[in-house]
């Protein structure tokens, strides 16, 4: 029923039997991850989901991000002869749904793509070079099932990001500093984002962290200056 009424409601040519969505999670642009969830005949196919460390990207800029992901999957695609989906879902509104557009036919492929904004849960679709907003009752099939493919593309980014940045607590440039132990290394890291960020932080914004004096944001500085 829920493809059924997708397919009427996003005037799609066949029905979207498989689906795949995107979400971008990351902490002020540090390891920053993209995720892509495969959903067949309306349920997950775990097996087939896909993290992708974004790579060109500096800062917070979630637009760049989603449009390095989506194209990285559909140029391997291309590459592989791999099979395309019926329908494409972004975890965002306008802007994010602009960037994968803009990915898609920056390789020549025409497929359905959709948006869903978290704030209403309206679905954003692009035609003749325009926004439309869908609007379908919470008691849908169809929405319900957006909506569940969009949190299993979140809950997958943010797992994703969470593996990456605790590889990154494993071997840091701050491992050798004397005073500074894992809980220590967390809150630099979560403050900051990167070593680099750390590095060209000042003495007053380190040691205004909890557990840092002033005495050791100098040799944290010190240390990685040298």
């Amino acid at each position: 029923m829920a493809l059924e009424e997708l397919q009427r409601v996003l005037s799609l040519q066949s029905l979207p039997r498989h689906i795949e969505g995107f979400d971008i999670s990351n902490i002020s642009g540090a390891y920053a991850v993209g995720s892509m969830v495969f959903f067949e005949d309306g349920k997950p196919a775990n097996n087939r989901y896909r993290q992708h460390n974004i790579r060109t990207v500096e800062g917070m800029d979630d637009f760049a991000m989603i449009l390095e992901v989506v194209n990285r999957r559909y140029s391997r695609l291309l590459k592989d002869d791999g099979e395309m989906p019926d329908l494409i879902l972004i975890d965002g509104g306008p802007g994010q749904l602009s960037a994968a557009s803009s990915a898609l036919q920056d390789l020549g492929l025409e497929i359905p793509i959709i948006g869903l904004a978290k704030r209403f849960e309206h679905i954003i679709t692009t035609k003749k070079g325009s926004d439309e907003v869908i609007i379908l009752p919470h008691t849908s099939p169809g929405l319900k099932l957006l909506m569940h493919i969009r949190d299993e593309a979140h809950r997958f980014a943010v797992s994703s990001h969470r593996r990456r940045r605790s590889a990154s607590l494993t071997h840091s440039k701050l491992d050798s500093i004397p005073g500074v132990g894992t809980s220590r290394k967390r809150t630099l890291l979560e403050k900051f984002g990167s070593v680099e960020r750390i590095c060209s932080s000042s003495v007053e914004e380190i040691c205004s962290l909890q557990g840092i004096n002033e005495e050791l944001a100098y040799r944290i500085l010190e240390h990685l200056k040298s």
